[in-house]
């Protein structure tokens, strides 16, 4: 077999580029996303001070930001698929520039109350949930199928480009001026992402308008229980989302409620997914033996959460918090695009919401379990319970499913993208 080097799969993984509606949409995408972390970053702050230092109010503003994703996940991927996407996303942008806003005018006139925060946390989650399958399945209308990994993979490594900036910036905006402007700037942020979408022009395969969303979410479930790799990667995405990436929403925690800590901790993670996203996750595409890549992806953070729970010196928690994050894009990653791959036309929605249901939607429950553990078993053993599990989980799947270490993925492909829409 033809091993793929690294150089050709990196420089691969920019081919997408070369798509002007791509390139439009992914730069308002950039500015939009970074003041998406100026406000997750402040949130976190906010809550801990109104709550007089709680980690359980951290996990219940956790929970209300992703509840609406299990709730209203199988209407929002139906939508997605019969829906313009591109009308759909402005809309929802939209909203969730509305919702910046007045909690930017809350803190700012000091009204802001706990309950406000838990009311708008809900109402971001539920324009999530509706956001985020028809996003990403945007992403393939806008690259199209033989590009939709790499533009799964670009639009991701933009994400962690604003994870690294936009908490470090957060951290000192907030200590510096407050909170509010943090909400302000994030407010703002959206036209940018808002102005993309008016320019850009797609071609969508919508799904036939017969069944209702009961019905068409069963025909995603079906497609589902006929792949089973798809079923093992959503498995990974469980473990790795309920007890991996619930921990950040006690990075507050962690930090002892200081801004500036809270920000280089999140920071740290940013860039440890960058830099996963850059050089890892095209390997991982690229590798012959994707199963184990994986698992290993699992028990890699699984050990550096371990590694978290023992630290209390802060270039040590910078590095765990580096070390943990290397390893969840190429989890996520790699199951967004070959889902998306493998997915009939007009269904690509659908699976997606089914992905964000079994994903995030199972934090609501994480970051309540661990925002508890954290108050009654305190934080450092709360991460080391999480990080154990996680180490114990991927030991399982290699052990109770036979084929994983000999599982292959088709690798993506390093031809150059044909000339339509540049």
């Amino acid at each position: 077999m033809q091993r793929t080097s690294f150089a050709t799969a990196f420089g691969a993984n920019f081919s997408p580029l070369r798509i002007r509606n791509f390139r439009i949409y992914l730069s308002g995408q950039a500015v939009s996303l970074i003041g998406t972390w100026l406000q997750i970053t402040a949130q976190g702050i906010v809550v801990y001070k109104l709550s007089g230092g709680s980690a359980t109010a951290l996990g219940v503003v956790g929970m209300l930001n992703t509840l609406p994703l299990l709730l209203f996940g199988p209407l929002a991927g139906v939508w997605a698929d019969r829906l313009d996407r591109r009308w759909l996303l402005i809309v929802s942008q939209t909203g969730a520039m509305c919702l910046a806003f007045v909690l930017a005018a809350l803190l700012q006139s000091g009204l802001a109350q706990l309950w406000h925060v838990y009311v708008l946390a809900f109402c971001l989650g539920t324009i999530t949930s509706i956001d985020f399958p028809a996003q990403q399945a945007f992403l393939g209308d806008l690259a199209g199928m033989d590009e939709v990994r790499r533009a799964v993979n670009l639009n991701a490594m933009i994400l962690q480009v604003s994870r690294m900036l936009g908490p470090a910036f957060a951290g000192t905006l907030v200590a510096w001026l407050g909170a509010a402007p943090a909400f302000w700037l994030n407010g703002l942020s959206f036209a940018a992402v808002i102005g993309s979408l008016l320019l850009v022009r797609t071609q969508q395969v919508r799904s036939q308008r017969g069944a209702g969303a009961a019905g068409g979410m069963g025909a995603a479930l079906g497609f589902i229980r006929s792949q089973p790799r798809i079923q093992d990667l959503l498995v990974f995405v469980m473990l790795l989302t309920f007890f991996g990436l619930a921990v950040l929403t006690i990075v507050p925690a962690v930090a002892h409620g200081v801004p500036q800590v809270t920000g280089w901790l999140l920071a740290a993670s940013g860039f440890g997914a960058l830099l996963s996203t850059i050089v890892l996750v095209p390997l991982s595409q690229a590798a012959r033996y994707t199963g184990r890549v994986v698992a290993g992806a699992v028990l890699w953070m699984g050990t550096w959460f371990t590694v978290l729970s023992f630290v209390q010196w802060l270039p040590l928690q910078l590095l765990s918090m580096f070390g943990i994050s290397l390893g969840a894009p190429v989890v996520m990653t790699m199951a967004l695009g070959l889902m998306q791959v493998l997915a009939p036309p007009g269904m690509r929605a659908r699976l997606l919401s089914i992905f964000t249901m079994l994903s995030f939607g199972m934090q609501p429950f994480a970051a309540l379990l661990i925002g508890y553990n954290a108050d009654a078993l305190g934080t450092a053993l709360a991460i080391r319970i999480n990080g154990l599990v996680l180490i114990c989980g991927g030991l399982l799947m290699l052990a109770l499913r036979p084929d994983l270490r000999a599982w292959q993925l088709q690798p993506a492909s390093v031809q150059q993208p044909a000339a339509s829409n540049k």
